[in-house]
């Protein structure tokens, strides 16, 4: 039985002794090994920094999906250059710091990924149903916290879509976006008037269609990482590092994940962004528009993303439990 699955009681006596060259290492950190005011403060830092360098990418991908067709843009490199051209580098930060707030939901979600897993030890030791079921949970918390949060910025997001004549392409709202408004006024202005149209229950449009997306994605995406730790560490020389095979096995569970659950993404886009009654109707008109392409509609600019994510999450998620570890465990922690 590997180092991660003893009880307490064997780690208890395992961190007493010295490690030597055939000692087994641990492989993933577990939630009562860690040091929790290292860990938040270095979470948010880490999950701040992706999310800032990857956001360009998040709305071009939003972009993609909510066109109808190529209407706008022909693709992901497409996108980059017309939205830069019209809108300047700000465009491709448009609902930034609305977004940003997904901090909070991330902290929630962690939390509830880590407790769940630690909970499901006293049940299970199969590392892959544990980070399955726990990923769904950790989704389900965060997508309740964030939704309200995702419907904004995706309204921002759209507000700078051009139509090939250079036109305004998307405003079902009417938000005034002349020159001179500040982004806060833009911003207060897409609250009020999602208020005053849909009151509160406007803030959740989509979300049942965001849990139906993100659930399945956050379980899959979870388990898959898992499987290939799993099986990269079967194959791989013992010298290689752990840190890396980890962040490689993020990368293709993210790819995995994007690919099973794309059309599940687009639908809950265009509910939340295009304003249409049901998960049912979305499905209607996105087969009705775009056939057997709904299933790599966005796809390229989703996978990029996805891929690029996945790597610097886990990168900065097992970076920073190494760094928050305590003391007792330091010494099986291999990088």
């Amino acid at each position: 039985m590997e180092y991660y699955q003893l009880k307490l009681e064997e780690k208890k006596e395992l961190s007493k002794t010295e490690p030597t060259p055939n000692k087994m290492y641990i492989r993933n950190i577990e939630w009562d090994m860690m040091d929790k005011t290292k860990f938040f403060p270095l979470s948010m830092l880490s999950s701040f920094s992706v999310r800032c360098a990857l956001y360009p990418l998040t709305l071009i991908k939003t972009r993609l999906q909510v066109q109808k067709h190529n209407a706008m843009y022909t693709g992901m490199f497409d996108a980059y250059g017309k939205i830069y051209k019209y809108e300047g580098l700000s465009g491709l930060y448009r609902g930034f710091w609305v977004s940003s707030v997904q901090l909070v939901s991330g902290v929630f979600y962690i939390s509830t990924y880590e407790g769940v897993r630690h909970l499901l030890s006293a049940y299970t030791d199969n590392s892959r149903i544990r980070a399955l079921i726990a990923g769904g949970a950790a989704s389900v918390v965060g997508q309740t916290i964030i939704v309200p949060f995702d419907v904004l910025s995706q309204h921002l997001m759209m507000l700078g879509l051009r139509t090939q004549g250079g036109g305004e392409a998307f405003n079902p709202l009417g938000i005034k976006t002349s020159a001179g408004r500040s982004k806060f006024s833009i911003t207060v202005d897409v609250v009020r008037k999602i208020f005053k149209v849909d009151g509160l229950q406007g803030y959740y449009r989509g979300y049942l269609a965001s849990l139906a997306a993100y659930v399945p994605n956050s379980a899959l995406w979870w388990g898959f990482y898992h499987i290939y730790q799993d099986e990269l560490f079967a194959i791989m020389p013992s010298w290689v590092s752990t840190l890396l095979i980890q962040s490689t096995a993020g990368t293709l569970g993210g790819f995995t994940t994007t690919i099973i659950t794309n059309p599940l993404d687009i639908v809950r886009a265009r509910l939340q962004v295009q304003r249409l009654e049901s998960m049912k109707t979305a499905f209607k008109d996105l087969w009705h528009e775009e056939g057997l392409r709904m299933f790599t509609k966005g796809l390229s600019a989703r996978l990029i993303q996805s891929a690029t994510f996945s790597f610097s999450i886990i990168l900065g998620y097992e970076t920073i439990k190494r760094i928050s570890v305590n003391e007792e465990y330091k010494q099986y922690v291999k990088w």
